[in-house]
């Protein structure tokens, strides 16, 4: 059975590579982790010498076949009790990331499937993040971030990628939570903002906000349901 320092190391590099769409950098795990550059060096090669990354140095890390293996497993415990939380417990979608920190290592596989049963299989987390499958599959959708979504068209909020909860906190306040629906009234570069008009019915009486570009591109958005001819 793999430690909890050893399920957090795959975890960290599945997201990073994914994200990346390429190898994940010692530093930025290190940053993921929040531990030290040469801490995430001396596990990369614990790793390797298991069979679960490939590290090359000065270069990155990613995953091997087992080690993506051991990743999609604690994704999957990891997102299924964030939604477990928010839907028997409300908690808000702000609150639930580090309890499940806590509890996705001491959980078993058999628990986990019986949460996503009584979930009715759920496709996607409180954040939007994919929920793996029992058998290691795992469903994306090809999305844009908000910062690269054309003026006047409108978009459904679907995920967000950065997870702090103040950040989240403050989506919500500014009427931004999953599944809002708007669009970008105009692009200020010379402040680096979007002044984004959004739907009533989907946000709570907040009709518009300012959000800044470099927080835009944490925000994965697609064209609403209701908008794409369906």
């Amino acid at each position: 059975m793999a430690s909890l320092t050893i399920e957090n190391y795959v975890k960290s590099i599945y997201v990073i590579c994914n994200e990346n769409r390429g190898l994940a950098a010692t530093g930025k795990v290190a940053e993921y982790l929040g531990v030290s550059p040469s801490t995430v060096t001396s596990m990369l090669k614990t790793l390797k010498d298991s069979g679960l990354a490939e590290y090359r140095p000065y270069e990155g890390v990613e995953l091997t076949e087992a080690g993506r293996t051991l990743a999609l497993r604690v994704l999957r415990r990891h997102r299924l009790i964030e939604l477990f939380l928010v839907r028997t417990l409300n908690l808000s979608w702000d609150e639930v990331h580090d309890e499940a920190e806590n509890m996705e290592h001491a959980v078993s596989d058999y628990l986990i499937d019986r949460i996503d049963e009584f979930l009715g299989h759920p496709a996607s987390d409180p954040h939007g993040d994919p929920i793996p499958a029992a058998d290691g599959t795992i469903c994306t959708t090809d999305l844009r971030n908000l910062a690269d979504w054309p003026l006047d068209t409108p978009f459904q909020l679907v995920r967000v990628l950065d997870q702090a909860p103040q950040f989240l906190r403050y989506l919500s306040d500014s009427g931004l939570a999953l599944g809002a629906t708007g669009t970008i009234a105009a692009t200020v570069h010379e402040a680096g903002v979007l002044d984004i008009t959004l739907d009533v019915s989907s946000s709570e009486q907040v009709t518009k906000t300012t959000l800044a570009c470099e927080a835009a591109t944490k925000l994965l958005v697609q064209q609403p349901e209701s908008s794409d001819g369906k």
